[in-house]
């Protein structure tokens, strides 16, 4: 059998696997500072939890669960002829992969509410699965860092989330654009043409603009039915980059004024990247009501970084009515794909173990036991050649791992509890105590 990975997907060695923790360990950092509390959710959830909260083609993307044991068990034979797979879906799956974040955590507060403070600041990081097709930067399997604080309509909540944005992307030397709009700009732009029952069409089309461009966008508005001069009016409106400027109806203006009371909250916040009113940024997720953000890096080819938005009704499906929420994510793989392109990471995550300890007999190897328990048990990470090797093999693995120091272990080191200790980066060697060894490595 020859081996292979699911498409999609990939492993993560050693090194890599130290690079994503440092991602994840600064998005938590950051989160926690603004007191979101961790929450984790199953990998898999009841399928009509999924369905119909991600827009048609969403749907498309969930990765269905076929129902343990004989799964056409149900399936009359006249269902089978049909060759209907959406017919058939209720009969044979029940659950399915998460697509995001949050629509479980809007499952868990609806189940919870009893439990919890509102209002309720959560953040989450997990894999999530979508059935798209491979290509770089888009993974079927990926992690999500999500903050969410559902129970307020407050709009500090929309500018604290573009501070954490802020924060996070300037901590890990990531240059980026942190774009918002609002919803109900592109609702006031569906209605100002007469074609409000076709919003969500309208929105998720505008979602591709950076893809298709403006002529790809305007053939499919006209597909869609909306006329030459409809079309027309919603890209110039588009256009413009003053907030402003959108007081054509009273959806825009609610918008406008929203977005304005963001931007007010943040004026004492010195952002070290741009914070950018977008109007063209649409994010093609159904249950966006309010503000929406993005991320995009400034300095690589490269899809959004994060995204987010407020939504008004998401939890409501669940039997919680009337509670407002709003959230952030990043995509840590692309994070990943982009940091790792540019070559940015922090030299210590070079360094796996502190010291390699060599030995150059059968007794100095008992006695490279008894130094690494000592070292160990000062917190400090150290790793024993387990074998009698020739010191050029012991050395190569030393640099291989990463090891900062070496100690060499002999018999005059032995006899005399004095160790030999070399730092690989400067070549300086010195004879220390088990307690200058200490004090050295830690």
């Amino acid at each position: 059998m020859k081996a292979g990975l699911a498409k999609g997907t990939r492993d993560f060695l050693p090194e890599q696997v130290r690079k994503r923790n440092y991602i994840f360990s600064t998005i938590r950092e950051v989160f926690s500072l603004f007191g979101y509390q961790a929450l984790e959710t199953p990998a898999m959830e009841q399928l009509d939890t999924l369905m119909g909260k991600y827009g048609e083609e969403g749907d498309k993307l969930l990765f269905k669960i076929l129902n343990s044991g004989d799964y056409l068990k149900d399936c009359s034979s006249e269902e089978l002829q049909t060759a209907s797979s959406q017919n058939l879906l209720k009969k044979i799956s029940e659950k399915g992969l998460r697509y995001d974040l949050t629509v479980p955590f809007a499952r868990v507060v609806a189940m919870n509410q009893h439990l919890i403070s509102f209002p309720f600041k959560r953040f989450q990081i997990q894999p999530v699965w979508r059935a798209d097709r491979p290509q770089r930067g888009r993974y079927r399997e990926f992690y999500q860092c999500d903050a969410d604080v559902v129970g307020s309509n407050s709009l500090v909540y929309e500018a604290e989330l573009m501070q954490i944005y802020d924060m996070v992307f300037a901590q890990l030397g990531l240059p980026v654009k942190i774009l918002i709009n609002h919803r109900a700009i592109l609702e006031g732009l569906a209605v100002q043409v007469q074609a409000q029952d076709q919003f969500i069409q309208i929105t998720a089309i505008l979602d591709k603009l950076d893809k298709i461009g403006q002529d790809g966008v305007r053939n499919v508005l006209y597909n869609l039915g909306l006329n030459p001069d409809q079309c027309s009016w919603i890209l110039n409106q588009i256009e413009k980059k003053k907030i402003e400027d959108y007081q054509f109806n009273d959806h825009a203006i609610r918008a406008t004024e929203e977005l304005q009371k963001v931007f007010h909250f943040l004026k004492s916040y010195s952002f070290k990247n741009e914070l950018v009113f977008d109007p063209s940024l649409a994010r093609g997720l159904s249950y966006y009501t309010g503000c929406i953000f993005e991320v995009v890096p400034t300095q690589a080819k490269m899809g959004s970084l994060g995204g987010g938005g407020r939504y008004d009704n998401l939890t409501g499906v669940f039997g919680l009515k009337g509670v407002s929420g709003v959230g952030i994510s990043f995509g840590a793989d692309r994070i990943y794909d982009v940091l790792e392109e540019a070559n940015v990471w922090p030299d210590y995550l070079d360094n796996t173990v502190k010291a390699m300890i060599l030995s150059l007999d059968e007794l100095s190897l008992e006695e490279a036991m008894i130094v690494a328990t000592h070292l160990r048990s000062n917190k400090i990470a150290v790793e024993i050649y387990p074998e009698l090797s020739k010191m050029k093999k012991q050395f190569a693995h030393a640099e291989a791992l990463g090891a900062e120091y070496v100690i060499i272990i002999g018999e005059t080191e032995r006899n005399e509890k004095m160790y030999n200790v070399k730092n690989q980066k400067t070549g300086n060697q010195e004879r220390l105590t088990i307690d200058g060894l200490i004090k050295l490595l830690s």
